[in-house]
């Protein structure tokens, strides 16, 4: 039978919603590019004032932010070295105000065979994409405590329920955070602080990531057989910082297009 659907593109726009976190501070960590500079702006049209930590020069991702009237803070910041990250907490509340919105996005995904993965590679894996997570998780989430309000929001990758080889520490990675972000729900849920976690697939970024090929066959495995894209995710990121998430925490939400279902 031959289909007579139309072909599945992405929308044009996404739309914010204004307003939604006026008076909050967010930190997006990996946030100089791609992804992370997506939740970064989504935030900032939401009124959120916006630190973005990151190995890289933020630059552009504040100048986009403050072009559009927006308040945003870079910080450079090595994520694997906890003093570094602690440190950080004192330069992004002097320059923007007490954090409420932690979104952990920053990771590495460098695909390699199990047979060729070595210690070292394993380490370096867990090293950014877990303790990463965790220094920061537990930095700010201090002054979330005393606050009594927050919101964290890790991003893990849905490859923790496929069968893709050549990622096994990165898959191992990906489901410690899943972990890291239920157990976190448990533990912060009396101070008013939401953990969740979002999982998107296969991301189509302005700055090329993944090979060609995987473009073709990841989506047609998807509901959506589109390649997805940043603005697929950062309505997901803008919901889960918001009050309208107030009862929502340990969660993991699939933002994947129906690959996982």
């Amino acid at each position: 039978m031959t289909s007579t659907l139309p072909p599945q593109t992405a929308p044009a726009s996404r739309s914010s919603a204004p307003g939604r976190l006026s008076g909050r501070v967010a930190v997006v960590t990996g946030g100089a590019r791609n992804v992370g500079r997506s939740y970064a702006e989504r935030l900032a049209a939401d009124g959120a004032a916006v630190a973005v930590l990151d190995v890289e020069d933020a630059v552009e991702t504040v100048d986009a932010i403050t072009a559009q009237g927006g308040r945003a803070f870079s910080h450079r910041v090595d994520l694997t070295d906890p003093e570094a990250v602690e440190a950080s907490v004192d330069a992004v509340t002097r320059a923007l105000g007490p954090v409420g919105i932690l979104v952990n996005n920053a990771g590495i995904y460098p695909p390699k065979p199990l047979a060729e993965i070595t210690i070292d590679d394993w380490r370096h894996m867990f090293a950014v994409n877990v303790e990463g997570v965790f220094s920061a998780l537990q930095a700010y989430s201090r002054g979330m405590k005393q606050a009594r309000w927050g919101r964290i929001i890790n991003i893990t990758s849905n490859s923790t329920g496929l069968v893709i080889p050549g990622l096994a520490h990165y898959i191992s990675s990906k489901m410690a955070v899943i972990g890291l972000t239920r157990a976190a729900a448990t533990e912060l849920a009396e101070f008013g602080i939401t953990v969740n976690a979002v999982g998107p697939s296969l991301v189509r970024t302005p700055v090329k990531t993944n090979p060609d090929e995987l473009f073709d066959a990841v989506p047609a495995l998807q509901a959506i057989t589109r390649a997805e894209v940043p603005e697929d995710l950062v309505g997901a990121i803008s919901f889960l910082a918001s009050e309208d998430a107030s009862f929502v925490t340990g969660q993991t939400l699939w933002v994947d297009g129906g690959l996982l279902r």
